[in-house]
């Protein structure tokens, strides 16, 4: 079992940066692919960036390239994602996703484990 834990989520105006961290139990981090995903209100849950075990491969939605950075940290059994630029349209749930296998998280949507979903407004 492991539990995610996110946080860093807030409101924020148009052009500004915010990191959000997601936290994850247990020992088994590294055995896991990580991943971000955002549902707005009255849509479906998008992929927005994942990460391999490792760390030294990343995936992006169109949408966050260039401007969202997903990272992790394995000592500390974290995966973060930076967002700069932020836009109105990024306004959303998000929440972070665990699973062996990036390509379930990547092109299925699929995670076995999520966090809660901080809320993250941007304002124009």
């Amino acid at each position: 079992q492991v539990q995610l834990v996110e946080s860093g989520g807030g409101l924020v105006q148009a052009g500004g940066s915010l990191r959000l961290s997601c936290a994850a139990s247990g020992r088994t981090f590294s055995s896991y692919a990580m991943g971000w995903f955002r549902q707005a209100p009255g849509k479906e849950r998008y992929f927005v960036a994942a990460i391999i075990k490792t760390g030294r491969s990343t995936y992006y939605a169109d949408s966050a390239k260039d401007r969202f950075t997903i990272s992790r940290d394995n000592a500390k059994n974290t995966v973060y994602l930076q967002m700069n630029s932020l836009k109105p349209e990024d306004t959303a749930v998000y929440y972070c996703a665990a699973h062996r296998d990036v390509v379930a998280l990547r092109y299925m949507n699929r995670g076995e484990y999520w966090g809660q979903g901080p809320q993250v407004t941007v304002s124009s």
